[in-house]
Parts: structure tokens; sequence; C-alpha cells
């Protein structure tokens, strides 16, 4: 065998190097993890922090809990947007195994919830379940699928972080049934919206000491 002929690349290499091209090529395109991480952050932290502060149980709440699920609802489908605009962004001028990964992820997210409503709704409509129950099944169970999700995207891309912040949504969604209602909008708001700060942090600062040192290559 030549020995100048290249060996194939081993699996590890081939995730490492699609991990590579797609970092490279979302700095090209301006797309930035951290402003989508810290949109996520806003929605949660916002979104349900009102939702506590509305509940009933509370000595002098807020607002009216429906004022809160109106604002939470539209924080929620503005970020949707937001990410599928980003989603769209980074996928342009990609071609081969990071496009087709990328998009499966993408609809992955999507399949899953659209399932998730589903099994909660057909559960509520067949148990007659309390509100503080259904409560809590909501903010467990999406809890649990979001971590799962980010625990996923942490092993497609080799992203340590990624994998972490999925880690620790997970944790987040079991606290969260533990702490009952309201305190599992406390922890929507607080441990999974501050979760996504600093996810959107520390992803911002290795754009920061990454790019001139990227740039030159």
């Amino acid at each position: 065998m030549d020995d100048d002929e290249e060996q194939p690349m081993s699996a590890a290499e081939s995730l490492n190097l699609i991990a590579r091209q797609d970092e490279r090529t979302r700095r090209e395109l301006g797309a930035s993890p951290a402003r989508l991480l810290g949109v996520w952050a806003f929605t949660w932290l916002v979104g349900w922090g009102l939702v506590f502060l509305a509940d009933e149980s509370h000595a002098r709440p807020l607002m009216p809990g429906w004022v809160a699920g109106i604002v939470v609802a539209v924080l929620f489908v503005a970020a949707i947007v937001y990410s599928a605009y980003y989603g769209s962004r980074i996928s342009r001028g990609i071609r081969g195994p990071s496009r087709r990964i990328g998009a499966m992820y993408g609809w992955s997210w999507m399949i899953s919830f659209a399932a998730l409503s589903l099994i909660n709704i057909s559960v509520m409509n067949a148990g007659r379940l309390d509100p503080h129950t259904i409560s809590l099944l909501w903010s467990g169970t999406s809890l649990l699928l979001t971590g799962v999700m980010y625990l996923a995207g942490g092993m497609l891309w080799q992203d340590k972080l990624q994998y972490g912040f999925g880690v620790w949504i997970v944790v987040c969604g079991g606290a969260s049934v533990l702490v009952g209602v309201p305190g599992n909008f406390l922890v929507l708001s607080l441990a999974g919206g501050g979760g996504f700060l600093v996810a959107s942090l520390v992803y911002f600062v290795r754009e920061r000491r990454g790019r001139p040192a990227r740039e030159t290559t």
C-alpha cells in the first residue's frame, strides 16, 4: 500500500470533522448558538417566572393567570419562529452529511414534541387529572424531552457543553415534579431558564476567544 495513500477516517474522526465544519459554517454565516440560547433563556426566565408570580397561591398574585398564560404562549411562539429562522440560516450553503444530520435533528424536535403533546392530552382525557397533576405532567415531561434532545445533540456534534446542558435539563425535569405546584414554574424559570442563560454565556465566551485563532486557519 502506498504510504501517501490516505487511510479512511474512523467514526469518531468523521464526527469530529462534521462538528468542525458545522462550527466553521455557522461562524461564516453569522449564526450564533449563544444568541439562540439567549432567546430561549429570556423566554423561560420571563415566561415561566410570570406564571409563577401569577399563581393564586400567592397572597398578592402579580397578574391574572390567563394574562401570564398569554404572555408565555406569545414568548414561546416567538422563540420557535426564531429557532426556525436560525435553523434555515445555518443550513444555507451546507451540503452532505452535516446538512442531513441538522435537518433530521431539527425535525426530531418537532416530531417529538408533537408526540409528547398527543400523549399528555390523551392521559389528561383518560385519567381525569386535577389541575396540579396536569401542571406537573406537562412541566416534567417537557423538560425531560428537552434534556434528551440536547443529550442527542451533544452526542451528534461531539459537544460536551451541549451534552452537559442536556443532563442539567433532565435533572430539572425531575426536580420540577418533586417541588409541586407552583414551585415547578419556579424551577422552569430559574433552573431551566438559568441553564439556558449560562450555556449562552459559555458559547459567547467561546466564540469571542476562538474567532481570532480560527480565522487564521
